[in-house]
């Protein structure tokens, strides 16, 4: 069953294997995987979506069988890749790692196996696996759809066709997504007694306000049982959409910045009302964003050249507060820096929904420019501002 339709709500998946009698917690075969290696990273699923701790593993493989053992005493996200070969191809060229793993809830207590390939297998153990398995089927028949059609529009843009003509071949993907939608929620609404209903929703991209109607369909044992922290996790995630939707509305370019009042990295209380009549510019980041790492260098060439006139708060979001401290001496960042420890939540106060996300803000406390991602119209409106 191809994950090319769902995004895991976590971003991760597991297997292993060996024989239905074994005392792993995850086992199977795997096809088609080149090498003899996997990467597995497990975690249990939090209320909060901010795991306690990861798990990382490395798990052989032998004729594409392969074991773990998890600790499974609670519900636990479970993830696996192929470990990237470093043996050159034929061409030269060393193996990525896929930025698509297979997904998997590990339920508490019980064992799981797997067969199949990363892209398309079966899970067996449970009814839960079992019930997954029927609807991955329905959903299947649309997946190679999509996969046609965009082997069809590859091949198109390969032999030089225009833009245009990719994107209207490519359009039918539009109602094969939603045809597969239809038929998660079709199986959810059936099954508002099942807990796998609440696992499928979790992956499945649905509208926030039917999100949240489906949520509250779910059965009460569903809700209350051993799904409970996926359940709350995610109820929690759509209170969150919904007050970052309200600010988003409210917090745009020539608005008064909120006030806001967060721990500074060595303890103390720092209030953005302290730094009124200067320039600030506020980043929103975290230490687990890629784009916000790769963007200090330039932040920091930028600081140097403007620090006389301008003052610099990062804002720490999602982070362990040990990863944020690690992450502020590492990357040597001279600015104020903060940690949104979430209560409240500046980074929702500010609507804020990706990552690094930049607001200057000006002498009198008004929001003066907003980018979303690392882009150098920020810094081409900060050298016009401050020249």
């Amino acid at each position: 069953m191809k994950k090319s339709f769902y995004l895991s709500l976590f971003g991760g998946v597991l297997l292993t294997a060996c024989t239905p009698s074994s005392r792993y917690e995850v086992s199977g075969a795997l096809t088609g995987v080149a090498s003899d290696t996997l990467l597995v990273r497990s975690f249990a699923v939090t209320p909060s979506g901010q795991p306690d701790e990861v798990q990382m593993d490395t798990v052989p493989m032998a004729d594409g069988k392969f074991s773990l053992n998890i600790k499974n005493d609670v519900l636990k996200q479970v993830y696996i890749w192929a470990k990237p070969s470093m043996v050159p191809d034929a061409q030269g060229r060393i193996a990525a790692m896929s930025m698509r793993p297979a997904v998997l809830l590990l339920l508490p207590g019980k064992q799981v196996t797997i067969k199949g390939s990363l892209d398309d297998f079966t899970l067996g153990g449970d009814a839960f696996y079992e019930a997954y398995n029927s609807v991955q089927a329905q959903l299947k028949p649309f997946e190679e759809k999509l996969d046609s059609l965009s082997a069809h529009c590859s091949k198109m843009s390969q032999e030089g066709a225009p833009a245009d003509s990719v994107h209207k071949a490519y359009a039918p993907s539009k109602q094969i997504l939603e045809d597969m939608r239809q038929v998660a929620v079709d199986y959810i609404r059936s099954h508002a007694d099942q807990d796998v209903s609440l696992f499928i929703l979790s992956q499945t991209p649905i509208k926030l306000a039917e999100r949240q109607k489906l949520l509250d369909e779910m059965a009460e044992p569903v809700k209350t049982g051993v799904m409970k922290p996926l359940y709350e996790m995610m109820k929690q995630s759509c209170e969150r959409e919904v007050a970052r939707n309200a600010a988003r509305e409210k917090i745009k370019e020539g608005v008064q910045a909120p006030d806001f009042t967060l721990k500074t990295i060595e303890g103390k209380d720092f209030s953005l009302s302290s730094l009124k009549g200067k320039y600030v510019v506020l980043d929103f980041w975290g230490s687990w964003c890629g784009w916000c790492i790769k963007g200090f260098p330039e932040m920091k060439k930028a600081y140097e050249a403007h620090k006389s006139k301008i003052e610099f708060v990062g804002v720490d979001c999602n982070d362990k507060e040990t990863k944020w401290k690690k992450a502020v001496a590492e990357h040597q960042l001279p600015w104020i820096n903060v940690y949104n420890a979430g209560n409240p939540d500046v980074a929702i106060m500010y609507g804020v929904s990706g990552y690094p996300t930049k607001m200057v803000i000006d002498k009198e406390g008004k929001i003066i420019k907003i980018v979303v991602g690392e882009d150098p119209e920020f810094y081409t409106f900060l050298n016009k501002l401050l020249k």
